[in-house]
């Protein structure tokens, strides 16, 4: 079984220590997301573990013949070839052992049948025959167009040189490279930050049925929860692990830290008092024992830290400016690029306070539409109208060009910062990653990250009634998502925008206008959920229509009065109903604590069957390493099917909640 193990691991820059005695088990039956507050080290230890990175102390032990692969957060960069050439060296070392097992068979050709290490050489020749047919390598061609065509490539452009494209494209190059070398284990950094829904959607998929083990990290709350089956956080240096989907962890999270976040509270209340006491008697000779004796408590106290990633703030965008009932109008909006006709005679009217969703692949006019809402682009055909006392404000990657380089980020935010939010405007920088010394950064310095959080940030600063926003999602961490979009929720005017988040989408639209090439675009009046049925309906009954017109919920016979709707029923009725509601609600409460309690049995049996496996006495014999991967297998599958009865759970008990 391929393995890597880490035990004793730390790591510091300077004074701060990153890695605190870390100690990770991984397998190829591995399926975890690394978590933690930006900053916290979570590429580092990817980087340790690839063997990329050596820690400052610790050991690290890999099983022979373990093969891991590697995806940076951002900085690929390949040229001289074409996009389907530079795939291809991803076989690069399978190709090495075809030429090994080349050099076998010539020297076999000079033996005779008797002669002596012959029988070593066939040997070791079926030993890399087997390896190469297991890779893949003979039906590599078909595979690489398969991997590319996945993650968005056409496949009429494969040929086309690879420095043409821009640096979100080469990194689906450097994407699509890790998952043809078919590694036993995958460290993904940031895999989906570059990725439209589609090639999201088939990385997620690929992961779903992929043999071998992967620990990624994403900001993409609904990619996690499908593909991963534990949780590593990475907080003050300590790796902690969770069973379960990523929402069982956020929600087990949840909990440690209000308890956690109490418990701070009343250290810092303590701290006051006994500082206040030492202030106040420090010079009273009399008090000098008192003193003294709190003096060394505080130095003694090991004092609990809450990191700014932590922190959780709200935010609220300036009120949006009165505006009339129509927000945006469009009649027969046509626009094209050469031959290639992008928006094809698009009518549609947007009123005020509706928040539309653009979904469609790559290439289909979702980037253009934001642009010419926003009047970014004038060069058109038909009309386009902003409806009375429309004030737009649009954000894209490129806005970020627009910053003023001579001006530290905190300076630049001032600028756009009304005078009743100055007071928090660094709560807010720090919401959007910036922390600490980052404020005092010249914009000059900035990645290209930075500058377009920066950008949104003086963006969502300055009021306005409806907001374009084409990919505001993009470099942010899960809490600075949580915080846009609770703030957008809110938000009183219109919100155009275009996200790959599916956990974004579905949190905030209310409409979703889909595009797509060589047909016309078409409104759902419904979220997000309702235009996937929609859709599936429609490839189940193979009619989708191409027909311009918008996609209203179908007209239904007015409903049967609902049980669970008071107002339905007499006082009597509604008592009994409201009795049994709560019975059912304690019951699920009560197999929720028994669920949990069980999943931490399982998480202390499965850490004590890894310890085991770490044994030489144990990974030495293969009976029984056997042995222990299938007893790690029992307990995954008992934890799976656990983690699945507490997500129904939960998603009932919510129901109860909203019912009331």
């Amino acid at each position: 079984m391929a393995f890597v193990q880490f035990t004793g691991v730390s790591v510091a820059f300077g004074d701060r220590d990153i890695l605190l005695d870390v100690a990770l088990f991984m397998s190829s039956g591995t399926k975890a997301a690394l978590a933690g507050p930006n900053g916290t080290g979570k590429t580092t230890l990817l980087k340790i573990i690839a063997g990329i990175q050596a820690p400052d102390s610790g050991d690290r032990a890999i099983q022979k013949g373990t093969r891991i692969s590697y995806l940076p957060q951002a900085g690929a960069f390949f040229s001289g070839c074409s996009i389907y050439e530079e795939a291809e060296k991803a076989y690069s070392a399978i190709e090495k052992l075809v030429a090994e097992r080349d050099a076998i068979a010539s020297q076999m050709e000079k033996l005779q049948k008797d002669s002596p290490g012959l029988d070593i050489l066939l040997e070791n020749y079926q030993h890399l025959e087997d390896s190469i047919s297991g890779s893949g390598y003979w039906h590599r061609r078909d595979r690489i167009r398969e991997v590319l065509e996945g993650l968005g490539f056409d496949q009429q452009e494969l040929d086309r040189n690879i420095e043409e494209l821009s640096g979100g494209w080469q990194m689906r190059v450097a994407l699509a490279k890790v998952i043809l070398e078919n590694p036993d284990i995958m460290l993904l950094d940031e895999p989906t930050n570059y990725l439209d829904l589609e090639a999201r959607d088939w990385l997620e998929n690929f992961l779903g049925s992929f043999g071998g083990g992967f620990v990624v990290v994403s900001h993409d709350r609904s990619f996690l929860d499908t593909t991963v089956n534990e949780v590593y956080e990475l907080w003050n240096g300590k790796l902690d692990r969770y069973t379960g989907t990523y929402s069982a962890y956020e929600q087990r999270r949840k909990e440690e830290l209000e308890t956690l976040f109490k418990s701070w509270q009343q250290q810092q209340e303590e701290i006051a008092r006994t500082e206040d006491f030492i202030r106040r008697f420090r010079y009273k000779p009399t008090k000098a024992a008192q003193v003294q004796s709190r003096v060394k408590m505080l130095e003694k106290m090991e004092q609990i830290i809450i990191p700014e990633g932590m922190k959780k703030m709200r935010f609220s965008f300036p009120p949006a400016p009165h505006s009339g009932k129509i927000a945006v109008v469009m009649e027969k909006l046509k626009k094209s690029y050469g031959q290639k006709q992008v928006v094809d005679e698009l009518s549609i009217s947007i009123d005020s306070g509706q928040k539309i969703a653009f979904v469609g692949k790559n290439g289909s006019g979702k980037s253009t539409l934001m642009r010419l809402i926003a009047g970014v682009d004038t060069d058109y055909q038909g009309q386009l109208k902003l409806g009375s006392g429309i004030s737009v404000a649009y954000f894209s990657q490129d806005v970020s060009d627009s910053l003023d380089n001579s001006l530290t980020v905190e300076e630049e935010a001032e600028t756009a910062c009304p005078n009743a939010m100055q007071s928090g405007l660094r709560n807010l920088l720090g919401a959007f990653l910036f922390r600490g010394d980052d404020i005092s950064k010249k914009v000059s310095v900035l990645s290209g990250g930075e500058r377009a959080r920066l950008a949104l940030l003086k963006l969502l600063l300055r009021p306005a009634n409806l907001l374009v926003l084409d990919e505001p999602t993009n470099h942010l961490d899960l809490d600075s998502k949580d915080l846009l979009l609770d703030a957008l929720k809110r938000f009183n005017g219109t919100v155009l925008f275009v996200s790959h988040d599916r956990f974004f989408i579905e949190g905030l639209a209310d409409r979703v206008l889909e595009l797509s090439c060589g047909s016309s675009p078409r409104l759902y009046y419904g979220d997000y959920s309702y235009y996937l049925q929609k859709k599936s309906e429609q490839q189940s009954e193979g009619c989708y229509s191409t027909a311009q017109g918008n996609e209203k919920p179908a007209n239904r016979q007015k409903p049967a009065p609902d049980p669970d709707n008071y107002k339905f029923m007499d006082s009597k009725t509604a008592r009994y109903l409201d009795k049994k509601r709560k019975s059912e609600a304690d019951k699920l409460k009560r197999r929720e604590e028994e669920i949990l309690s069980l999943l931490e049995k399982l998480d202390i049996q499965k850490q004590k069957t890894l310890l085991d496996m770490a044994l030489e006495s144990n990974y030495s014999s293969g009976d029984k390493m056997k042995e222990l991967q299938a007893r790690i297998n029992s307990i995954e599958e008992e934890s799976g099917k656990l983690n699945r009865e507490w997500e129904e759970i939960n998603m009932e008990l919510d129901l109860y909640k909203t019912s009331k």
